[in-house]
């Protein structure tokens, strides 16, 4: 299962998830395995500002907007424009699209300045290039008490090695980590 992420990477088809696959990123099975809710409850608290990177078709951020309510804010940025139409599709005429922002992002650049509370990078960073470059732009967006969520995927994806050297990489741009959830078939970890 490669389940797209954008935002700093290749825009070709093999490294990147095309638009006509994404309602396979958000089946029964999909919501089994990475329930949102489930997964995201300890890190999300109503009234904050959080970014979902690479975020799809919105699997993770629509939920997310529910889950900060009417005061919180949601960044829901991609690669492809298409992947943002179906976020769009999805919130048009309902009180979610006043809490969740669509944000294109550029080849090497996550083109977000806002500050946030939370990142959410579910199944993107191993896709990405430079994340050198990726967590300097994380640590520049991030509030001051705010947390990066990590999660890679194990099968066929990201070994041990790999998401250690991830975490390397993390630590070298200024981050500490901790250990994650558990979360079915991933690696994760909580940067701050």
């Amino acid at each position: 299962m490669h389940f797209h992420r954008g935002g700093f990477m290749k825009a070709d088809k093999d490294r990147v998830c095309p638009v006509e696959f994404a309602s396979g990123l958000e089946g029964k099975i999909r919501r089994w395995l990475h329930n949102p809710t489930r997964i995201l409850t300890p890190l999300i608290k109503e009234g904050l500002t959080v970014l979902d990177v690479g975020c799809g078709p919105g699997f993770f951020s629509i939920e997310i907007a529910r889950m900060v309510g009417p005061r919180g804010r949601v960044i829901a940025a991609d690669l492809q424009d298409g992947m943002l139409e179906l976020v769009q599709n999805k919130i048009r005429g309902t009180e979610l699209e006043h809490r969740l922002k669509l944000v294109r992002c550029g080849k090497d650049k996550i083109n977000v300045t806002d500050r946030v509370d939370l990142i959410v990078a579910f199944y993107m960073v191993h896709e990405v290039p430079d994340k050198v470059g990726l967590f300097k732009q994380f640590r520049d967006v991030l509030k001051p008490q705010g947390k990066v969520f990590l999660v890679e995927p194990k099968l066929f994806h990201v070994s041990r090695k790999e998401f250690q050297s991830t975490l390397k990489i993390a630590e070298d741009c200024g981050f500490r980590w901790h250990e994650g959830p558990k979360i079915r078939f991933s690696w994760s970890a909580i940067l701050t």
